[in-house]
């Protein structure tokens, strides 16, 4: 491809991202494949020849739109946000192609400069303290893109490690690191992220996960004793990870009981912030961030609420010499005659390496401005509000925890499996997508607004398929009897004796528990699958997959094993649970103290853009492409 083909060529791959961004509620948000989908779609092999770019982009529809997870659906529920913008996106097509590694200063100055002075805007966006910043004249302080929130918890992990070897070899000079090593221990919340326990593994150092207390947050007093019973037996407390924003609830750890402890304990603290950081953009949410002038550094991702597409994540520390001194390493060649008189990145990071990040955040923060960012925040916010209102409406359902930010976290009343089933319910027929997470021994749906695309509309739609999912999952179990529920199990299902699953085995939330928090988490499976599909369906799959397997001996070349009609590969189209169901919500108006009415949300409805409602009758997707069809 010449550049005269490329300039063809990327106008239409413009036109090919808007199409498929502003057209994307016509996709499945979840994908009707199973593992291995894709090797029976292309060659075992590469080319021995160029193929014509037409060729390459008509795979994009056949090959790979199959196996998407539509991760900027508004009917996407799951993890945490990972937004892209028009803005974004620019910003990386030019540093692509400019392609320059910005190590040092001098391998390109305006990567190196464009960075800190981007960092300190949204360090000032956020209301950090100016030690934090790259112009403070008075600290050590400053910013640097990492590539995700996890490995900025490694960083500062490592970088705490490095400042306690240096005081206990002041006072112990003769003692070995390895040994200093073997004795220190970190600290964090039962609520943590599964990435905090992953930097202790990797660093070898031992991790003590804190009790958290009703609210899910690790408390200032929890803490102080947990240190103290370590130094009793002669360990060396040295790091804590205070966690603002938690993966399976998004609770608050309390940074200003934290703060003052580790401060006087002599231990480092890093804030991480990755989802919540962006709403600190919003001075109404930053008295969660009370203290944080206690803290060594903070990480939060841009690349989660902000826009800004991934990776990218912001991470400050109060005195760069401690990383400096944990990743140093100099080497000739990457010397340069400005060295120590300006920033070389080199020694920020675990990678030599970085893109130009800073140019999609530059471009994100410009063409949307501090207000654009604040009214998008704010707008997701009251979509999550707006969806707790319509479930504690609901006397079927509860509300273990109450909604911060654009999460929500709910549950069916009574045992777990009933909760499980309707999760694994909902994602295997596709409408919309969520996963699990377990709070203290209760199985719980996350429901996270990830989408810019996301209207009130959109959140009544979902809501109505849960609803009606419900239902059916209650009916079917002898919970309650509902005959204006349709299903598509057979008539005779209703003559059967029904046995309550509280009498049931339990299964102890059997492998869907993806966003279990850490010392609960499976090591090796594959949650988000496992959240998707019941035992039965996994078997009547291999079933399926081994009468294919029959089919398909005897036949000639291994490429006619797929069977097309008109470009879209052949399935057999099974019914889900929520098949014809009606999906018209009468919403209530009951208040529940404390909460807006489901009155007040369709007040607001209109200040936040929102559109007709998609009428949600059953519609066959295409499990070629995922669209309706």
């Amino acid at each position: 491809m010449d550049y005269a083909e490329y300039r063809k060529r990327g106008k239409e791959m413009v036109d090919y991202i808007a199409d498929y961004l502003e057209n994307i509620r016509e996709r499945r948000v979840f994908p009707a494949v199973k593992p291995g989908y894709l090797r029976e779609l292309v060659p075992d092999a590469a080319p021995p020849k160029g193929e014509t770019w037409n060729d390459i982009f008509k795979d994009i529809e056949r090959v790979i739109m199959p196996g998407v997870t539509h991760w900027q659906s508004p009917y996407m529920h799951a993890y945490f946000p990972a937004l892209n913008s028009p803005a974004s996106l620019l910003g990386d097509m030019l540093a692509d192609a400019i392609g320059c590694l910005g190590f040092t200063w001098a391998s390109s100055p305006a990567c190196t400069e464009l960075e800190s002075l981007v960092m300190d805007w949204l360090g000032k966006m956020i209301g950090l303290p100016n030690e934090f910043l790259h112009t403070c004249k008075t600290s050590a302080g400053g910013g640097v893109i990492q590539t995700t929130a996890s490995e900025a918890t490694f960083v500062a992990l490592l970088a705490g490690r490095t400042e306690m070897f240096r005081k206990y070899k002041a006072i112990e000079p003769d003692t070995e690191e390895a040994e200093i090593n073997s004795r220190l221990v970190a600290y964090c919340s039962d609520q943590a992220h599964s990435s905090v326990e992953k930097a202790g593994l990797i660093s070898l150092v031992k991790m003590r996960y804190v009790e958290s207390d009703d609210d899910l947050s690790m408390g200032g007093a929890k803490l102080y004793e947990a240190v103290q019973r370590d130094r009793e037996k002669g360990l060396i407390p040295f790091w804590v990870c205070c966690t603002l924003g938690t993966t399976g609830a998004c609770a608050f750890d309390k940074l200003k009981e934290i703060g003052p402890i580790c401060q006087k304990e002599g231990l480092w603290l890093h804030i991480d912030a990755a989802y919540a950081g962006t709403a600190f953009i919003c001075p109404e949410f930053r008295h969660w961030l009370v203290g944080v002038e206690y803290a060594d550094s903070l990480a939060f991702n841009p690349s989660k609420r902000m826009m800004v597409h991934f990776d990218c994540t912001a991470m400050w520390v109060k005195n760069s010499e401690a990383l400096h001194r944990t990743f140093n390493v100099e080497p000739l060649y990457l010397q340069h005659e400005n060295s120590g008189l300006a920033i070389d990145y080199m020694h920020w990071q675990i990678s030599l390496s970085k893109k130009f990040r800073a140019l999609k955040l530059w471009f994100v923060i410009r063409n949307f401005g501090v207000e654009g960012l604040q009214q998008h925040v704010r707008k997701g916010v009251y979509l999550a509000k707006s969806m707790e209102a319509f479930i504690l409406a609901d006397q079927r359902f509860e509300v273990p925890v109450p909604c911060n930010l654009g999460m929500v976290v709910f549950r069916l009343k009574g045992e777990n499996e009933l909760t499980e089933r309707l999760l694994k319910t909902l994602n295997s027929a596709g409408k919309l997508h969520c996963v699990p997470a377990a709070l203290k021994g209760k199985y719980v749906i996350r429901f996270t607004v990830t989408s810019t695309h996301t209207t009130l509309d959109d959140i009544k739609r979902d809501w109505s398929i849960i609803q009606n999912t419900a239902a059916q999952i209650l009916t079917l179990n002898g919970i309650i009897e509902d005959p204006d529920v349709k299903t598509d199990k057979p008539a005779s299902r209703k003559e059967n004796a029904r046995v309550p699953l509280k009498e049931t085995k339990k299964s102890n939330f059997g492998t869907s528990l993806l966003l279990a928090n850490s010392p609960m988490s499976p090591k090796i499976v594959n949650g988000s699958f496992a959240a998707i599909f019941d035992q039965g369906d996994f078997l009547f799959e291999i079933a399926k997959k081994i009468a294919q397997l029959k089919l398909n001996q005897g036949k000639g070349s291994p490429d006619n094993r797929t069977v097309y009609e008109n470009g879209h590969r052949r399935y057999h189209r099974s019914q889900s649970i929520d098949a014809n169901t009606n999906h018209d919500m009468a919403l209530r108006t009951t208040n529940v103290k404390g909460k807006p009415s489901v009155v007040a949300i369709a007040e607001k409805e209109e200040a936040y853009g929102s559109s007709e409602s998609e009428n949600e009758k059953e519609k066959a997707y295409c499990k070629h492409c995922g669209r309706h069809i």
